[in-house]
């Protein structure tokens, strides 16, 4: 899909289901094969959690975000946070895909004086709402401005991605009990529930379960679902954007690695990891990129 530079909103005019979904399933591959060559030109980053948000991320970019490539002065936009910063590779793929910033210059991650760097930077990227890393503290940025929206009567929408393992952190529940407080239904909250996180499992290290009982428990509406199956994500979304007097969390089940074996379901891939020019090769192989693609992708010397 060629990048879009022109003023061109995301909520598109009403394509029908199937091209949404198939231009969806097109922007989440390109998200996997980017953010894996931006990884291994950095020599180190996060690949797992990078491959699991990859489809939330291509719904939220491709379907529901009311935000285009030059409105960050639009008060009207709707905002995103990475909560998970760590997962800015996927960030910085889709964001290329759709025109945000360069998608050459997006594979100089963690590069010295690179704004593409290892957790996104507010005042590296215009289109980055706030710097994100430390767990936790993107849902809080995120739920102050839900507040501030509700203040301003403002339509415009926050969502906010956060991974499972961020859950431990106690700043997560007061944010969700604050939210709840406040009625903010402005607010959604995805979770890219891959089960794993920089360690281990996360039931060996903090069990989440029961999750979505905890979430309702705090007055939040709830879905659980697929995070790998569009027509879910997008459905889970809209759900959220109905619902009146409460905020919205999806759970979003999902595989760590997700679209290369090797990576599947394996805590080591969480990151911070170098991947040789044959795991990169590999990966991108079975991301479904055919020799030449692979080529542009890697064999371009330092970046």
């Amino acid at each position: 899909m060629p990048a879009q530079s022109q003023k061109t909103l995301l909520k598109r005019d009403a394509p029908s289901a199937r091209e949404l979904a198939a231009e969806i399933a097109e922007a989440a591959r390109f998200t996997r094969k980017h953010a894996i060559a931006s990884i291994y030109h950095a020599g180190s980053g996060h690949p797992g959690g990078a491959m699991s948000s990859a489809d939330i991320m291509a719904c939220l970019f491709g379907a529901e975000l009311n935000f285009w490539s030059d409105a960050i002065n639009d008060p009207d936009r709707d905002r995103f946070v990475l909560s998970k910063g760590h997962g800015a590779p996927a960030l910085y793929a889709i964001a290329a895909h759709h025109g945000f910033c360069d998608a050459r210059a997006a594979l100089n991650l963690r590069k010295l004086g690179s704004p593409f760097q290892g957790h996104p930077h507010v005042l590296d990227l215009p289109w980055v709402e706030t710097s994100t890393g430390s767990l936790g503290q993107g849902f809080s940025v995120a739920l102050g401005m839900a507040m501030g929206l509700k203040l301003q009567k403002n339509p415009a929408r926050v969502y906010t991605l956060l991974g499972d393992g961020e859950l431990q952190e106690g700043e997560v529940w007061e944010a969700a009990m604050c939210a709840a407080h406040h009625k903010l239904d402005n607010l959604c909250v995805v979770i890219d529930y891959n089960k794993l996180q920089s360690d281990d499992r996360n039931d060996a290290i903090m069990r989440l379960e029961p999750l979505a009982a905890k979430w309702r428990a705090f007055d939040w509406a709830v879905a659980e679902i697929n995070g790998h199956d569009i027509d879910e994500i997008l459905s889970a979304f809209r759900r959220a954007g109905a619902s009146h007097g409460r905020p919205s969390v999806i759970i979003a089940h999902t595989i760590k690695g997700k679209g290369v074996p090797y990576m599947e379901n394996i805590p080591h891939w969480h990151g911070s990891v170098k991947l040789t020019h044959a795991q990169a090769e590999e990966a991108l192989t079975a991301l479904g990129a055919g020799r030449n693609e692979i080529k542009e992708l890697l064999d371009v010397g330092d970046r």
